[in-house]
């Protein structure tokens, strides 16, 4: 553990930035991305979760499947969390901050069946699809078009992600009845 004690800058305090964005939208538009970050965090770990649990005849393609899913949600994190901090602030990092900030829940410990998990999975990207919708809004409306755009990139990679687990939870299938028994 580092001895250091100075800190350089508080967890709350959204300094000014160099992007000459007004501090008081900036501050605004940090909120709304540390929730973002912190709903991303909650949705990697338990996409994580599935992709280590997943089980059954098709389990290859849905644990290759789970892990691109929670790398883009990675990657979408990260450009998050850089945004967040070229405006001044401070992206929420810690495990507990995450999981107090986030407008999302992790359904837990427990492992369910597939169709259980990817529809837990797909009712949280929508979740944050329309969370992202709207801080896309925010920021647009305070003049911070670049964070929208960010924003606009990473929600499209969800909107696809989400559409696959829908396509997933579909009825049609190529497996046979007698061969789920």
């Amino acid at each position: 553990m580092s001895t250091q004690k100075t800190v350089r800058q508080q967890a709350d305090v959204v300094e000014e930035n160099e992007l000459r964005l007004d501090q008081e939208k900036a501050e605004q538009i940090v909120e709304a991305l540390n929730t973002e970050l912190a709903n991303s965090y909650v949705l990697y770990h338990q996409l994580k979760k599935h992709h280590w649990v997943v089980e059954g005849a098709e389990f290859l393609p849905l644990h290759e499947f789970l892990e691109e899913a929670y790398e883009h949600v990675e990657e979408g994190a990260d450009v998050i969390a850089e945004r967040a901090q070229a405006l001044g602030g401070v992206p929420v990092s810690g495990p507990t901050n995450q999981e107090r900030r986030a407008t999302v829940e992790f359904e837990g410990e427990d492992v369910y069946d597939i169709r259980t998990m990817f529809q837990n999975d797909l009712e949280m990207y929508g979740d944050i699809i329309e969370s992202m919708r709207d801080s896309i809004e925010l920021a647009e409306n305070l003049g911070d078009y670049a964070t929208a755009e960010i924003l606009r990139e990473i929600l499209v990679t969800l909107e696809e992600d989400g559409h696959h687990f829908e396509h997933y939870l579909e009825d049609d299938t190529l497996v046979l009845e007698e061969a789920t028994k």
